[in-house]
């Protein structure tokens, strides 16, 4: 990642997961997406086919649906495995017939394949228009997981929806945590944060009400926005979004086990994390991320002149949450720039007891909740010449009012979020679409009080706000699309809601900011059995001159009915000018997997480190290395009723810290030596899905993991073992169990005292349907 700080690596991995609007980059969808559920969507994830981010969006899709006759353009293109023509061919024919009551009608058309209409049916609605005014459906749902030696309630998940009045949708989440703190405040006894500790408490962060018709909406509670090409404002995950969305998703159960202490030496001798409990991994809770929460309205469509306007505005009012590394004190640190002033670290959080002055230990690692209140308000309005071409502009503005009591706080510089006091940003964007050529373009320029806070360094303009710009051309024709894309943000762009395409690295907390870049990307079926997508992704940091690469390329051939084998490399440059074995390519594995979201195995979560000198404004160039991995799948479907699928994955990687055991040294002795090439890491797996019945499903998977192959006390090497089961009773309601095998068989300290070591973790889901 791009940065500006020399603090701890492990509080930077911990921001993106934690603070206000995500780190969400425009979503690839990866492979082709073929599932009934979120479980599936897990699977994929787990086993590196699908990103964090494409998980999360498709979660989001899945809860949340598409009504298949009253989708906008850019609401279909979000359904995985459609490109434009496909997208405009549905719109055609929805047109022409006037409505689509069976979702098999574009098949027998020859709108779809059979496949593909199989692939998007679990992310589609249909609500008839003759259906009863009072009809109601909806569901209830409740998950958990425990996984021994925990003593505490599990964390659950309870959340359910209500579709009434053809138009209402009503809904809800509440989820039991344990790792969470409450009443975070100042305690002026000892000139820091004090918060109760974490103990067992319910929390209810989703919930609306929405009214939505073809000509405007109204939405109260949790929502997500986006316009454009998501320079100017955009929280929502679609690749294309336009308008509001509702919002209930609290991610699928966890999958690693979390530290179950938490804490420092602080004001005792030592720290509680002692002996066991410094070893000892639980169930950690479910996650969520804080989207908007307020009130926000649009008309959709108002007739005006040849074409029509569309207007949105939307108010959000919220307390955040904040990880606690991503603090410092105005009151007493200048600027959160100078790193050599221990002033601007972040304060301490005390674990708050009964007696305030007795001695206390200091947390660690916490996400603080309702540290401070977020005032966001915005809109939109556009001018659509035709369902292709538009022009719009999006504008919004956000202050913030710490919470804590007293001492108001702010946020260091590679935070997400930008420090000194309100900002905000303003855009113009358009579109036009001709036959296969779609072009769309966005220009903005964003605003931050950042330039003007105290002791910031003027001479070195970074803040106040900069210019972005980007324009992408996708040409569709059949099977194809082949997408083109050049963007450009300026250093000082610092936009924590622009979400457009970007490189995975960070430059103070935000991707979308000091890059120039270009990407190549191709989905499309060269014949009816073969599947292609890739992209090339090059870029340059400006302010350095660094230049990064990152290609993608992923190819299935279905040989036979019952075999389709896969092969997909993907390889990434941090510093193009700077390349080889010894230049290392950044990130503990232990930490980064697991952070942005669900990215199990995916040590690529973060990239390359960008330090920028306090005093004359000079870059130190962190890891400018590389990493190349190849994987290798065939599923195999001899029955209808049964699939088993073998895969192997391959990783070269940059890292010169690592060793490798030199076994051949003479008495007997075993020592440790520099590598002088790659580290190579391997993984293989092992997955098998059942439907003996209708409505029995079982599922298994075992995976082998070996990071650093030569080197067995540096980083991980595991065995994890899972099955499934789910069994829908009557078509109303689904009972699912699952049971994980998670054994460790690296020789470093941290695993020989681990606790639980093997890991036994147990899943439940009981969902109901009306």
């Amino acid at each position: 990642m791009r940065s500006t700080s020399r603090r701890p690596l492990v509080a930077l991995l911990g921001l993106a997961a934690l603070l206000g609007p995500g780190v969400a980059r425009a979503t690839e969808y990866e492979t082709f997406i073929d599932i009934d559920d979120e479980d599936d969507l897990l699977e994929l994830n787990t086993a590196g086919d699908i990103s964090g981010d494409t998980f999360d969006t498709l979660v989001e899709l899945l809860r949340r649906g598409v009504n298949l006759n009253t989708g906008k353009r850019e609401d279909l293109f979000t359904l995985p495995n459609l490109n434009y023509a496909q997208v405009d061919a549905i719109i055609k024919y929805r047109e022409e017939v006037g409505f689509i009551h069976d979702p098999a009608m574009l098949v027998v058309a020859g709108v779809l394949d059979a496949n593909t209409l199989k692939s998007i049916a679990p992310f589609i609605y249909i609500i008839d228009p003759g259906v009863r005014y009072a009809a109601t459906s909806g569901y209830v749902r409740l998950r958990t997981a425990y996984s021994p030696p925990g003593k505490q309630a599990p964390p659950m998940v309870l959340d359910a929806q209500v579709s009434t009045l053809r138009h209402l949708t009503l809904g809800f989440a509440g989820t039991l945590t344990r790792q969470r703190t409450a009443d975070v405040r100042w305690d002026p006894n000892r000139d820091a944060l004090s918060a109760e500790p974490a103990r067992p408490r319910v929390v209810v962060p989703k919930f609306f009400a929405q009214w939505d018709t073809d000509q405007y909406s109204i939405l109260a509670g949790t929502y997500r926005a986006g316009f454009g090409q998501r320079l100017t404002f955009d929280n929502t995950r679609n690749p294309t979004p336009n308008g509001l969305y509702r919002d209930l998703t609290i991610y699928p159960r966890p999958v690693k086990l979390s530290s179950l202490c938490r804490q420092s030496a602080g004001e005792l001798g030592e720290s509680p994390c002692q002996g066991d409990d410094a070893d000892t991994y639980v169930t950690p809770d479910f996650r969520w991320q804080e989207t908007l929460q307020g009130l926000a309205a649009g008309i959709k469509h108002l007739e005006m002149g040849p074409g029509w306007l569309q207007a949105y505005g939307f108010m959000s009012l919220q307390s955040k949450s904040a990880y606690q590394y991503t603090l410092y004190d105005p009151a007493i640190c200048d600027d959160p720039r100078n790193d050599e002033d221990p002033r601007c670290s972040s304060p301490d959080v005390y674990e708050r007891r009964p007696d305030p002055l007795s001695p206390t230990a200091a947390l660690a690692y916490q996400k603080l909740p309702n540290m401070y209140r977020d005032t966001t308000a915005g809109g939109n309005v556009s001018y659509f010449f035709n369902r292709r071409s538009w022009l719009g502009v999006t504008g919004y503005g956000t202050d913030i009012k710490w919470q804590t009591g007293g001492r108001p706080l702010d946020f260091q510089e590679w935070a997400r979020v930008p420090f000194g006091g309100p900002f905000g940003a303003i855009g113009v964007n358009g579109a036009w679409g001709k036959r296969w050529s779609d072009l769309g373009v966005e220009v903005a320029r964003s605003f931050d009080s950042m330039l003007g806070a105290s002791g910031s360094d003027k001479t070195d303009a970074r803040g106040g706000g900069g210019y972005a710009a980007i324009l992408r051309h996708t040409a569709s024709w059949g099977r194809h699309q082949f997408e083109t894309s050049v963007r450009y943000y300026d250093r000082n762009y610092a936009n924590p809601y622009a979400h457009p395409i970007a490189g995975r690295d960070l430059t103070e907390g935000q991707s979308a900011r000091d890059e120039a870049g270009l990407r190549l990307r191709y989905t499309g079926r060269p014949t009816k059995k073969t599947n292609v997508r890739g992209w090339l992704n090059l870029w340059v940091t400006p302010s350095t001159k660094q230049p990064q690469v990152h290609f993608y390329a992923r190819v299935e051939h279905l040989v036979t009915r019952w075999f389709l084998p896969g092969v997909w490399l993907e390889a990434r440059d941090k510093d193009m000018r700077s390349n080889g074995w010894q230049q290392c390519y950044g990130g503990d594995p232990g930490l980064s997997s697991n952070v942005g979201g669900d990215d199990a195995g995916d040590i690529d979560s973060y990239d390359s480190v960008v330090e920028y000198g306090n005093v004359i404004g000079e870059p130190v160039i962190g890891c400018r290395g590389e990493s190349i991995k190849y994987n290798i799948q065939a599923a195999f479907t001899p029955h209808r009723k049964f699939k088993f699928v073998p895969r192997f994955q391959h990783r070269f990687i940059g890292d010169p810290k690592s060793e490798q055991v030199d076994e051949y040294l003479f008495a007997g002795e075993v020592a440790k030596i520099p590598r002088t090439n790659y580290r190579q890491d391997i993984s293989a797996w092992l997955t098998m899905i059942a439907r003996p019945t209708e409505t029995l499903r079982l599922r298994g998977r075992v995976r082998y993991q070996n990071w650093a192959i030569k080197d067995n006390s540096y980083l991980e090497q595991s065995l994890w073992t899972y099955v499934d089961a789910g069994y829908l009773i009557r078509k109303r309601f689904l009972i699912q169990l699952r049971y994980d095998l998670y054994v460790w068989l690296d020789r470093r300290e941290s695993t020989l005292t681990r606790i639980p070591s093997p890991e036994h973790r147990l899943m439940a889901t009981l969902e109901g349907r009306f």
